[in-house]
């Protein structure tokens, strides 16, 4: 059974509805002896429980409950308004600041992509890199048949339209690379081509990719841009991680409408039907 992610909004009123109520019962406290705001509510979503679900939100709302009903037990007086400074000392580190996870799109040859995984969509990002040696193309991360071919697929677009590109031949007779990181999780599905070859593009022009920009879809040696499934889910997947724009393919703008309207109210997407206007956009 394929279930969506939630979005923040949703995230926010399962948390003041029903998670918290929950956690501070169990606490042994009183509804009126534990405070937490809405903006505190939404720091807890966005930096500490980057998921589809909310179960982990209501691993860290159970904490606060317990850190809480530690402090009445231990004197204070309630109410406990738990504020922004707080939350570090009581949950631990954050999850990776959005700005950390932007910032490995800093250098030509790595791209963003997003993936459906078991619990919803998912961010991925795509490496690549060349070395001395007999020409050809390694492939890792644990890659199924599909992306494999999708990776041979962009890595042919680009040496057949190198003049294009204004990429130097001599360039394209090296060892390619291409990693797709988190290598103990198993990855397949026809989507990761553009993100593949935006890659492979960026690394030989010596061009990185824009942090706020992720992509899906499918391409075909004549640099089309192919439809995909997941469009939902990978969407929300960009919004939770703090990404701000989306490029999809032109067939699948119909899907956007099953996009939640406060997520597409805050993305920009871009739906093109071929290689040069997704790499016109991605690429800075």
């Amino acid at each position: 059974i394929t279930i969506d992610g939630y979005h923040e909004a949703e995230k926010l009123t399962i948390a003041r509805e029903h998670l918290l109520p929950r956690q501070i019962h169990r606490a042994g406290l009183e509804p009126d002896e534990l405070e937490i705001s809405d903006d505190i509510l939404t720091e807890v979503v966005e930096r500490w429980t980057r998921e589809a679900g909310v179960r982990g939100l209501e691993r860290r709302l159970g904490t606060l409950s317990r850190k809480a009903a530690t402090k009445i037990a231990a004197g204070e007086d309630a109410p406990i308004v738990i504020e922004s400074a707080d939350l570090r000392p009581m949950l631990g580190p954050a999850r990776k600041d959005r700005e950390e996870l932007m910032g490995r799109t800093s250098v030509p040859g790595v791209a963003t992509g997003l993936a459906v995984t078991g619990s919803g969509g998912d961010v991925l990002f795509v490496e690549a890199g060349t070395m001395d040696g007999e020409p050809g193309l390694t492939l890792t991360g644990q890659l199924g048949d599909v992306m494999q071919e999708s990776a041979k697929i962009a890595l042919s677009w680009v040496r057949s339209n190198a003049d294009e590109l204004g990429i130097d031949s001599a360039d394209l007779q090296k060892r390619f690379h291409i990693h797709f990181p988190a290598g103990a999780i198993p990855k397949d599905g026809p989507s990761a081509g553009v993100t593949v070859t935006t890659a492979l593009v960026g690394l030989l022009t010596g061009r990185t990719m824009r942090s706020e920009v992720a992509m899906t879809g499918e391409i075909s040696l004549q640099g089309l841009v192919l439809p995909i499934g997941g469009v939902k889910q990978k969407v929300l997947a960009a919004h939770r991680a703090g990404l701000t724009e989306v490029i999809v393919p032109s067939a699948n703008a119909d899907d956007l409408e099953d996009v939640p309207e406060a997520v597409r109210e805050s993305m920009t997407f871009h739906t093109p039907s071929n290689l040069s206007e997704v790499l016109e956009t991605a690429l800075a």
